[in-house]
Parts: C-alpha cells; sequence; structure tokens
C-alpha cells in the first residue's frame, strides 16, 4: 500500500473526527466549550507508547511489562476521554446532543490515532520515526 495515501486517508479522517468535536462545541444550540478538553486525552494518549518504545528497545520478546504498562495507561486515556463527555452531559453543564457529537469524534480519532501506528509504526523503511 502507498504510504502516501494512507497518510491522506488519515489526515482526511482526523479533520472528520475534530470537525465532529467542533460541531459539539459551537453550535448555536449547544454552544460550550467544555467538551474541547478532550484535545488533551488526544495527545496524551501516543505517549505511553512512546515511553514502552524507546525503554523497551532493547527488549525483542513478544510482551513485556512495560508495553503492557503502556498498553494499560492507553486503555485508561481511551477510557477518560469516552468518559469526560458523559459526564459533563450527566451534570448538565453539556447537553447530550454535544455529548453525542463529541463522543463521534473520540471514535473517529482514536481510530485514526490506531491507524497511524499500524500504518507507520511497522518499522519498516517507512515509518512514522520519518515524520
Amino acid at each position: 500500500p502507498c504510504p502516501l495515501a494512507a497518510l491522506v486517508a488519515l489526515s482526511f479522517s482526523g479533520a472528520i473526527g475534530l470537525t465532529f468535536l467542533m460541531l459539539g462545541c459551537a453550535l448555536e444550540y449547544y454552544g460550550v466549550y467544555w467538551p474541547l478538553f478532550v484535545l488533551l486525552f488526544y495527545f496524551i494518549c501516543p505517549i505511553p507508547h512512546f515511553i514502552a518504545k524507546r525503554v523497551g528497545e532493547d527488549s525483542e520478546a513478544a510482551s513485556s511489562a512495560c508495553r503492557e504498562l503502556a498498553y494499560f495507561f492507553t486503555t485508561g486515556i481511551v477510557v477518560s476521554a469516552f468518559g469526560f463527555p458523559i459526564i459533563l452531559a450527566r451534570v448538565e453543564a453539556i447537553k447530550w446532543g454535544a455529548c453525542g457529537l463529541v463522543l463521534a469524534g473520540n471514535a473517529v480519532i482514536f481510530l485514526t490515532i490506531l491507524g497511524f501506528f499500524l500504518v507507520f509504526g511497522r518499522g519498516d523503511d517507512f515509518s512514522w520515526e520519518q515524520w
């Protein structure tokens, strides 16, 4: 598969996910920008993977404690990103429609992040380290 086409598809899906997030905040009916705090979860989501990759570089084992701990922290970050808008809607800080748009954006963005690591994280000639 062409890496450039994969990069364009991932950029497009990331833009769609961010559009859902912005619609959940900026539509006049919703008009509250609290869901933008979900962006923090998007930025910190790959950090455990980067740390585990750096620390566990010398180990070629199929499973290591460091990698499993990174999976655990990443899962906690993703679950928190989905829970945050639900909690905001439950305490009526945002409307449930905005919550649905943010959850849809979360799903698209996290699948985009996963797709990025699946396409560019193989360690072949064309990997994410080149970006």
